[in-house]
């Protein structure tokens, strides 16, 4: 009979092979990251740690912009502005009163705030911080103004009669002036007119005329108290209608519109360089 394969051979040393499957073949990998060589073969795609995008600085909290402009990243500064430029900016106009020195001021004071950011601790808030900046240079411009308001040179030879002529601007009410108190008695004029009769009679001859309770009372036909209870109810009625009023305005009031939020944001960044 044959020998069989791996089978002892007569007066021979054993079998030619270990029993058993043979060994496996050595694989071979690739000298790049121990990769096996050639394309493979696996169903799903190989995981690869990639780091998280950075949120868009429009999207990111006031905390990480601040962080991200220490490190020099001028877009976290420009999104800064864009989100504070008309809070900021309405700080820095009421304490200045001028649109075209606000505007120099606020941006100043981002100068300031770039310079300064990394020391930035978010113990307070950003907006905070910044509006202190605002304030404080817009006050500080507020001071030197006063102290040259200080220095009235007078050259020799000035009479006092001269001096005196001098046109005091606010005795001499300017056009533009004159339009708003005509625009502001127009709109009191329309809210006391929507008053219902009885208050509007009595707040006419309180307030406008002038009368006194008892003459009120007495022209009217009508108890002094009514005349108290009833101008009272008028004046309440009068702020409603006013402060519901002013409050649509308040919300267009020093409008920051985009070519000024642009035009400051731009030259900031130009100055930044």
């Amino acid at each position: 009979a044959e020998t069989a394969k791996g089978a002892a051979k007569p007066g021979g040393k054993g079998p030619e092979y270990p029993p058993g499957p043979p060994p496996p073949r050595p694989r071979r990998f690739s000298p790049q990251r121990g990769e096996r060589a050639g394309k493979s073969r696996h169903p799903m795609p190989r995981m690869t740690n990639a780091r998280p995008a950075t949120s868009p600085a429009t999207d990111a909290p006031d905390a990480e912009l601040a962080v991200r402009v220490a490190t020099g990243e001028p877009a976290a500064f420009e999104a800064l502005m864009r989100r504070h430029n008309r809070a900021l900016f309405r700080t820095a106009r009421a304490i200045l009163r001028d649109d075209a020195e606000a505007e120099d001021a606020l941006q100043e004071a981002y100068l300031q705030a770039y310079r300064a950011i990394g020391n930035y601790r978010a113990e307070a808030k950003l907006s905070t911080c910044l509006a202190r900046i605002v304030a404080n240079e817009a006050l500080g411009r507020v001071r030197k103004r006063a102290r040259r308001a200080e220095i009235v040179p007078l050259q020799a030879g000035v009479s006092e009669t001269e001096i005196n002529e001098i046109p005091d601007e606010n005795m001499n009410e300017t056009p533009e002036r004159s339009a708003q108190r005509t625009e502001m008695r127009r709109l009191l004029e329309a809210q006391i007119d929507s008053l219902p009769d009885d208050y509007r009679v009595v707040f006419v001859l309180r307030a406008v005329q002038e009368m006194s309770v008892e003459e009120t009372a007495e022209a009217l036909g009508i108890p002094q108290a009514t005349v108290r209870t009833r101008l009272f109810r008028a004046r309440s009625l009068l702020r409603e209608g006013l402060a519901a009023k002013i409050d649509v305005a308040c919300e267009e009031a020093f409008s920051f519109a985009g070519e000024r939020c642009d035009r400051i944001v731009a030259h900031v960044l130009e100055r930044m360089k």
